[in-house]
């Protein structure tokens, strides 16, 4: 048989022409190429002097030059698409609730056309309808009257059907999918006019999102972005749902996750430190090792639980656990004898000194919490946190917390708390950042560092790291760049003193000073105050003063020259 006659199937071609398999499949629908249907099961063929015709009319184009939908989107394309959609919806209602409603219908637009990818798959290779429906085979459960083609299609009251589906997904996927779509009403006809829902689903249509097109990460890392964009976007509200990742970096390269850790963070907002933990152990030993890590995160916010669910499946983190619930009063994660189970990592920017909090309940001590410390103060929730976290490690486990400086020295019932922290030698370094680092708030915070199993040669001490003079100052908001993390990380590795940036302090000086760990108290930063010799500069003002007399005879001298005095 000639070479151009030789038939080939779905894959093979695919392979030899370096062209998508669902790019074959668009190219037959559309007419473009006619497949031989050969054997019992009607496999699809090519021959291979088709598949040339198309490469020399150069139907077969740059990914540039494609139809959208056989595009396969660069990172920086895809973030332009999303945060176009944004614009759909910019300024019919407000800038800080539109996140939740982009991320609901992103997310929907994934995993409808995630199931038809798998569909297509099983069919392509087992030709059998009812297995390519089979629950198993698919990671979402999406019924037929729930799939994207439908809402598409919809010309009339498209507000009302999406808040149909929503439910609809929710129930065909309990409980992996429980209270995602829960804070969404796109049926508010003020809000979401008809026309203006037709150009937000019009819009996502003009792309495949399955993950042959978009992988998780490119998704993952786009909506990361996103999340960014309207934290920037929210101003003081954005802050309550996203952590600067540079912060959090800082923090997760410190604690260095290792395989199968457990890591749990008791206010997750859009779930950024489980997310940096699972990169940081990816870079360095691979994705098999970092998916082995088990993250759990518990979330006050219902819009904010959802960024962070949604988050976490479109990274492909499915296992992820994340729960909504106010950490203080009603922690999620329990033993079966109802005591606070305990991690090997814990990991937190929670809000800063909440004034209205779970006082009562948590002053009961139902979860052993205070178990050898105070209560907190009514009106500050700050070491609430600190003692949740406490009682959440496992006995070798370590902790990173990121608080106000207020934490650090206040006096009364946090002072007392302070000092029992220090006493049970948890604390393994502070380290003080630089201000404007977080949306929302000026102020400056502090990292805690806790450690339950320290090293010998930390017992007793407390490593006090000044990183306050170091970032990328910007307009609105400061930025860590990577040689100001690295600074810090290796700082804290090296554990020892470093003139004007760090200094390992011991716990009886931390005793003298009333348990203080304002860092001002132990490391002086402050540039060195010039010397002066004052002799020296008594001669060098006595020399100008001389060179000043000759410089005045001179100018009154040419003064008479030119007859302007006598």
């Amino acid at each position: 048989m000639p070479q151009e006659d030789k038939l080939l199937s779905i894959s093979q071609a695919s392979d030899m022409f370096g062209v998508h398999q669902d790019t074959l499949r668009n190219w037959e629908k559309q007419g473009k190429i006619v497949p031989l249907r050969v054997g019992v099961r009607k496999d699809r063929r090519y021959r291979i002097k088709d598949l040339e015709k198309l490469i020399d009319k150069k139907i077969s184009k740059s990914i540039k030059e494609l139809p959208a939908e056989d595009d396969k989107m660069t990172l920086a394309h895809l973030k332009q698409f999303l945060w176009k959609s944004a614009d759909i919806l910019r300024g019919k209602i407000d800038s800080s609730d539109y996140k939740k409603y982009i991320f609901g219908l992103l997310f929907y637009k994934r995993i409808s056309d995630i199931w038809v990818e798998e569909y297509q798959n099983i069919m392509e290779e087992f030709h059998d309808k009812k297995l390519a429906k089979e629950d198993y085979n698919h990671r979402f459960q999406v019924p037929k009257d729930c799939r994207w083609d439908l809402i598409a299609n919809t010309s009339e009251n498209i507000g009302a059907k999406l808040n149909e589906i929503f439910e609809k997904l929710t129930n065909a996927n309990s409980p992996k999918l429980d209270k995602i779509f829960d804070d969404l009403d796109f049926a508010n006809k003020d809000k979401f006019p008809n026309e203006t829902l037709q150009n937000l689903v019009n819009h996502f249509s003009e792309h495949n999102f399955g993950v042959n097109y978009i992988s998780s990460d490119l998704l993952g890392d786009a909506y990361e972005y996103l999340i960014k964009e309207f934290a920037s976007d929210a101003g003081k509200k954005g802050g309550e749902f996203y952590s600067p990742r540079e912060v959090e970096r800082v923090i997760i390269e410190i604690l260095k996750p290792e395989a199968k850790d457990h890591i749990y963070d008791m206010a997750v907002g859009s779930g950024g430190f489980l997310l940096e933990a699972y990169h940081y152990l990816k870079e360095k030993e691979g994705e098999e090792k970092a998916r082995s890590l088990y993250f759990y995160g518990q979330e006050i916010n219902l819009g904010t639980f959802a960024i962070a669910k949604i988050n976490m499946f479109l990274h492909g983190l499915d296992s992820a656990d994340i729960r909504r619930g106010d950490t203080l009063s009603n922690p999620q994660f329990l033993n079966q004898d109802g005591s606070l189970k305990q991690f090997s990592v814990c990991v937190a920017n929670p809000p800063y000194s909440v004034k209205s909090w779970a006082y009562e309940s948590f002053k009961t001590n139902k979860f052993g919490r205070l178990t050898g410390y105070d209560v907190p103060p009514e009106k500050t929730a700050d070491l609430a946190f600190v003692l949740h976290m406490i009682k959440s490690l496992k006995e070798d486990g370590r902790a990173g917390i990121i608080l106000p400086h207020g934490v650090l020295f206040r006096g009364g019932k946090e002072g007392k708390i302070r000092e029992q922290i220090i006493k049970n030698d948890l604390i393994e370094a502070v380290i003080a950042l630089p201000a404007k680092l977080f949306f929302g708030t000026g102020i400056p915070v502090a990292i805690l560092i806790l450690n339950k199993n320290k090293a010998k040669n930390k017992k007793n001490k407390i490593l006090i790291i000044d990183a306050e003079r170091d970032f990328q100052e910007g307009k609105n908001q400061n930025t860590l760049r990577k040689q100001d993390i690295k600074k810090i990380v290796d700082a804290f590795d090296e554990y020892k003193d470093k003139d004007k940036y760090c200094r390992v302090v011991d716990i009886k000086e931390l005793e003298k000073n009333d348990f203080n760990l304002n860092v001002r108290r132990y490391v002086d930063s402050s540039e060195a105050e010039e010397k002066i010799d004052v002799a020296e500069t008594a001669k060098e003002i006595e020399k100008i003063e001389q060179d000043m007399v000759k410089i005045d005879k001179k100018v009154w001298g040419y003064l008479k020259e030119l007859k302007y005095i006598k």
